[in-house]
């Protein structure tokens, strides 16, 4: 493993930060896989979703936080990068303030790609490597606007050539309607709200969850975001630790709990226990020289930055991506943890059978050791939806085993 800046913009100093972990099985053959993860602003550091490293989940006794191995890593695979990305995620910076200015879904974009093309320029025996872009959350929205780009300078023969073959993406923001308007629908399958509520809604919403068009349907809605912010939305049976609920639209990212300032020390049973590991860890003198971050260039570590400002709608919607990748060829694995409300697997399935593509393996229960572990269906042009069984919006987090298992899988093109 080691870990890099690559500059991706001159004028104003921007450099992305990341780390290469090749894989622990064919490195010269496997496939390269970028993964990035959502917020925007989170950084992907080691510890979190595919990476090869894990905190131990001990009560903190003043020390540096104790590593271990992740048995579950996706290094097991493939070669991963994990990058900080946008500027201002993690390690990764601007040395003129106006790096940080404007940025949102285009710079994020171009900023990748240049990454990549000068990534694979440095890095040539990688080159022939199959290539898949992918991310949690809104990372999910991220990845198929990248690799649609990517697909573009494949066709215009810019080199160097990414031999991209396709992208996979849990519990994926898009940015459309799809996103918020089935958490009503969702949230009355599992019981949170009752028959009389979701009828009223129903009824006084007509279909419509998103933006009341009157009180009655405002008043329905406020009812259901309350007993919605009983819950943990990124997932529906863990223990909620602060997490709150935005009134009308409901909670979209799953990074909400981390302040731009030191975080308190939450309990071990809290899935933000990990994060203020991660704080304590990635603001150590020691850590820093390991890892060879500047000098500098980052103050105190967060996770996750809320004080940046980010533009999304500059790609309203990633749908139109998602149908051009797929349409061309390119193979795609759609995956959602069905514990999850902030993007409910009922949301990513609707705007999939929007694309009206034949059914060519059915809907069908996936086993790891003869249980079932989810549900899958495959469509015409190689696109492959999942879930997994008792995921939350992370399920790399809470369910790695059946992950790594379900992206193994389909790397290696065998049927879930």
């Amino acid at each position: 493993m080691f870990r890099r800046y690559i500059s991706v913009d001159e004028e104003t100093g921007a450099e992305l930060f990341y780390y290469f972990v090749e894989s622990e099985r064919r490195p010269d053959t496997d496939p390269v896989i970028l993964w990035m993860t959502g917020g925007p602003f989170c950084s992907d550091m080691i510890f979190f979703e595919v990476g090869p490293m894990k905190f131990v989940l001990a009560p903190y006794n003043g020390s540096l936080p104790q590593l271990a191995y992740n048995p579950y890593t996706w290094s097991k695979t493939a070669n991963i990068i994990l990058l900080d990305s946008p500027v201002g995620t993690g390690f990764s910076y601007a040395r003129d303030m106006e790096g940080y200015r404007d940025i949102g879904d285009f710079s994020f974009s171009l900023h990748v790609l240049i990454f990549l093309n000068k990534w694979f320029i440095d890095h040539p025996r990688y080159q022939t490597n199959p290539f898949f872009i992918g991310g949690s959350s809104y990372a999910g929205k991220m990845s198929p606007i990248i690799a649609d780009y990517i697909s573009e300078e494949i066709e215009q023969g810019k080199q160097p050539r990414i031999n991209l073959k396709g992208y996979l993406v849990g519990n994926p923001v898009t940015g459309s309607d799809y996103d918020d308007n089935f958490r009503v629908p969702y949230a009355h399958g599992v019981g949170i709200i009752s028959d009389q509520l979701y009828e009223a809604a129903m009824r006084n919403c007509k279909g419509s969850y998103i933006r009341p068009t009157d009180k009655m349907c405002a008043m329905v809605l406020d009812t259901i975001a309350n007993l919605m912010s009983e819950i943990n939305q990124g997932h529906i049976l863990s223990v909620r630790c602060g997490q709150g609920m935005l009134p009308h639209r409901f909670l979209s990212e799953e990074y909400s709990q981390l302040s731009e300032t030191s975080p308190e020390q939450p309990t071990l049973k809290c899935s933000e226990y990990f994060d203020y590991l991660c704080h304590i860890w990635a603001d150590d003198d020691s850590t820093r020289d390991a890892l060879g971050v500047k000098q500098g260039t980052s103050g105190e570590f967060i996770r996750c930055r809320k004080s940046i400002p980010y533009t999304p709608s500059e790609v309203p919607s990633s749908i139109k991506h998602h149908f051009s990748l797929i349409s061309r060829g390119y193979h795609a694995l759609v995956f959602s943890g069905d514990h999850d409300i902030i993007i409910p697997f009922l949301s990513t399935q609707a705007w999939i059978r929007s694309f009206n593509f034949s059914i060519v393996d059915d809907w069908r229960a996936w086993h790891i050791d003869g249980q079932a572990v989810g549900f899958t269906i495959t469509y015409a042009n190689h696109i492959t939806f999942v879930t997994v069984k008792g995921g939350g919006h992370i399920s790399i987090e809470n369910r790695p085993k059946e992950c790594l298992a379900m992206a193994e899988r389909w790397l290696n093109n065998e049927p879930l």
